[in-house]
């Protein structure tokens, strides 16, 4: 894992993080809120009084001794769940805390970037010379269980938590390779890893440089990264680049704006707005790369939130032409709450929209051009696709 939510770290899942400028009231069932302040209030007291009895009655009665503070997180969490909404949770004040570590610079892990999945987690990329490369960890295995815990159905946020720790502690990691489906626990030892949140390399085809730049994550600071990136290669001769934003997960929307700035001259990024939330634009800004010089957006389903508000708007400006496969299609945004107990409170608060006014939950972005690359293999399928694509829009 890297020290760069694939949030705002590489190895982190999809997230669109925004300040947190809200109070949220959590409710046993119903919706109090929409009750005149006296019937709200009595609601309250019966809800809470309801839930007392419950737990007394388990206390008193339940075959099994049962930990009150294990089942009053699990009671928080099922409020939240009831929602129907994968990317809203509650995150108990221990899980927050191991979170919190996870992200200090004194905790590292074992260096790959992940998306989500219902079963656990999902290796978008195993960077070399790290001890999940090591171990033999390859791009597409599923990591179900963490410590002979499963992490199915577990957010992802705490789930890589789990995983990460101090350089030089272990780990054992549950993990299944497609196709044969057979599990395999491996023991995997911490390391302090650095991944560079931006690369770029010159790729030569029909003669010719082509940039190829691949961003990471969308971490505070990224887009001066990869402007350095981009501005390297078109100084080494690069007649066009292609954005590689395969397996990025997303981070801050701040990021995602000022990435897409640096192709969009002018004109509307993204927009937001939530049921509470006013409808809010963002422009694009700052100094673009020059138009004349072509791009190419790549993408594969592990391309999420800020990562698909990059593609999106980078398409529908007519600025590039977007190649590989469908993306996530996380077209909603999260607001992150500190909560009395210690505990965090993560909740949609809206959804966002591409220029064009589209909202791309569940549907994700679907390329112009269809390329795959398969992750069993060395080579990169999709890669020369792109740079085919490249060479066509700059004659």
């Amino acid at each position: 894992m890297t020290r760069s939510r694939t949030f705002t770290v590489a190895f982190l899942c999809a997230l669109i993080a925004l300040p947190a400028i809200f109070a949220a009231g959590l409710w046993l069932g119903g919706h109090p809120n929409k009750l005149p302040g006296p019937l709200r209030d009595a609601f309250v007291e019966e809800d809470r009084s309801l839930r007392a009895e419950i737990e007394r009655s388990i206390d008193k009665n339940y075959f099994k001794r049962v930990d009150t503070d294990e089942l009053n997180d699990e009671s928080l969490k099922g409020i939240v769940k009831s929602l129907d909404d994968r990317f809203s949770t509650y995150i108990t004040p221990k899980e927050a805390k191991e979170f919190q570590e996870s992200i200090t610079g004194k905790f590292d892990g074992v260096g790959m970037t992940i998306e989500e999945d219902k079963r656990g987690l999902r290796v978008q990329q195993v960077f070399d010379g790290t001890p999940a490369k090591r171990a033999g960890i390859t791009k597409g295995d599923l990591i179900v269980a963490v410590n002979g815990r499963s992490i199915a159905g577990v957010d992802s946020q705490v789930a890589t938590a789990r995983i990460k720790g101090k350089p030089g502690t272990s780990v054992k990691l549950t993990v299944v390779s497609p196709p044969s489906k057979g599990r395999r626990t491996l023991d995997v030892e911490r390391a302090e890893i650095e991944v560079p949140v931006a690369e770029g390399r010159i790729v030569e085809r029909g003669g010719e440089k082509w940039g190829v730049v691949k961003l990471l994550s969308f971490s505070a600071g990224a887009h001066g990264l990869l402007r350095q990136q981009i501005d390297r290669l078109l100084k080494q001769g690069a007649k066009g680049i292609v954005l590689d934003l395969r397996g990025n997960g997303g981070g801050l929307l701040r990021e995602g704006v000022l990435v897409s700035s640096l192709f969009v001259e002018d004109g509307r990024i993204v927009s937001t707005k939530g049921r509470t939330k006013p409808e809010r634009v963002f422009e694009a800004e700052g100094k673009a790369i020059p138009e004349d010089i072509p791009v190419v957006v790549l993408v594969d389903r592990g391309s999420a939130s800020a990562s698909e508000i990059v593609t999106g708007a980078l398409r529908d400006s007519g600025r590039a032409t977007v190649v590989g496969t469908r993306t996530f299609g996380k077209g909603v945004f999260q607001e992150v709450e500190e909560l009395s107990n210690g505990a965090v409170l993560e909740l949609t608060v809206g959804e966002y929209f591409l220029p064009k006014g589209a909202n791309i939950s569940k549907t994700g972005i679907k390329p112009a051009v269809k390329a795959r690359d398969k992750p069993k293999t060395k080579p990169d399928e999709a890669l020369p696709t792109a740079i085919d694509e490249l060479r066509k829009k700059a004659r």
